[in-house]
């Protein structure tokens, strides 16, 4: 009746005078079927799988292995986009802000270094892995290995039987990253929000944490369409999962649990991901600021985060008043003044274009130091370019 065959000891047990036959079904490593038809377990019942992708997840969560480790013995340097690494070394120098290892290798060696070439223990076989084609491949090679990977980015606010903007994403994750958070920056409103002394990017923060997860964590090998969906009154990512349970997530039941370890730690290099669970707090954290609600994190074969949306809410982090009224955090003050000036370099900087200190002096009408001192707190929206004298400022 059971298909492979399982071995099962009942145990009869007495109580209360009466007889209980117990009988433990232990956890299996294979997926067993039952007179030809194969039952999940959801919740507090069981399921008939009749989808052939649904089946094909079962398969995917009881494999004993991390599907990025797929080596492919065949895979050249020729089949990487390679001038996404010059990018690649400088971020990864610029978050430890001092001398990154990448600095100094080959590209092979950068490749090896960040585990994207390995061995099967099992096979013998050396290669590239699934890891490196995500990452870095060419697009053709990406088809060629995962046919059905794409992400789909909507909007659906007026139109939502269809959607009012729409981007199909089929490309290596160092781009998809980028045209991701270019879309959320395109549909999403930027609230302004002060911690401490510094000027936080509510939307950027939250966008970031949905895509990389989405990006990072997804079961590369399933059909499931990856999903960045924005509406009226939220916004959601969707992707295919090589779930380790059902159910809601919150920062205190939360238990860290590396999908795609490899990947993971490309992205911690380059400054797009932190350690494990930090997005998930991140996200519970500025929810709150943004939209004035918690978000939903929903842990299946298909995992997925809602964030609640609200042009209306704003999270009023400066007391009324005069200009000379200002805000507490901790020993810090801020002045009402100074948030002006924070709102006024960020309305008069241009995308792409590249401005000098003096530019900013002239704006303001303040001296260098100060301007430099306001400049630094918006770190999270203006970079650098340049040292000392020939440094320059422009938008992320």
């Amino acid at each position: 009746m059971f298909t492979p065959t399982m071995y099962l000891s009942p145990e009869i047990i007495k109580y209360e005078g009466k007889t209980i036959i117990h009988i433990h079904i232990p956890v299996s490593a294979e997926v067993h079927s039952f007179k030809k038809e194969v039952y999940d377990r959801v919740d507090d019942a069981d399921v008939k799988v009749t989808a052939t992708a649904q089946l094909a997840m079962m398969y995917i969560r009881k494999q004993n292995r991390f599907t990025e480790k797929q080596i492919y013995p065949y895979i050249s340097l020729e089949d990487f986009r390679l001038d996404l690494l010059p990018r690649i070394r400088k971020m990864a120098t610029n978050n430890i802000e001092g001398v990154h290892s990448w600095e100094s290798m080959s590209d092979e060696e950068l490749l090896r270094s960040a585990g994207l070439y390995g061995k099967d223990r099992a096979t013998g076989e050396s290669g590239y892995n699934l890891a490196a084609v995500m990452l870095l491949g060419k697009d053709d090679l990406i088809m060629d290995i995962c046919p059905a990977y794409e992400t789909d980015a909507l909007v659906r606010r007026i139109n939502v039987d269809r959607y009012d903007d729409r981007e199909i994403i089929r490309t290596n994750l160092i781009e998809s990253y980028d045209r991701l958070m270019e879309f959320g920056r395109k549909h999403l409103s930027d609230k302004f929000f002060i911690e401490g002394v510094e000027r936080k990017n509510l939307r950027n923060i939250i966008t970031r944490e949905m895509i990389a997860n989405t990006l990072i964590h997804r079961e590369f090998t399933s059909s499931y369409t990856a999903k960045f969906v924005i509406e009226k009154d939220r916004m959601y990512t969707e992707n295919a999962n090589r779930s380790s349970g059902d159910g809601i997530i919150t920062p205190d039941n939360m238990e860290p649990n590396p999908k795609n370890p490899i990947i993971a730690s490309f992205f911690r290099n380059i400054g797009w991901s932190d350690r494990l669970g930090s997005g998930v707090r991140n996200i519970f954290k500025y929810s709150k600021y943004y939209s004035g609600k918690e978000p939903e994190f929903i842990e299946g074969d298909v995992f997925r985060i809602i964030v609640s949306l609200n042009e209306d809410y704003s999270y009023d982090n400066v007391k009324n008043g005069d200009k000379k009224t200002a805000i507490k955090n901790g020993d810090k003050k801020i002045s009402k003044k100074t948030i002006q000036n924070y709102k006024k370099i960020l309305e008069f900087m241009e995308e792409g274009k590249e401005y000098t200190i003096q530019d900013f002096c002239n704006l303001l009408n303040l001296k260098p130091s100060r301007t430099k001192e306001l400049l630094k707190a918006l770190t999270q929206d203006i970079e650098q370019i340049g040292n000392n004298k020939n440094r320059k400022y422009r938008l992320k």
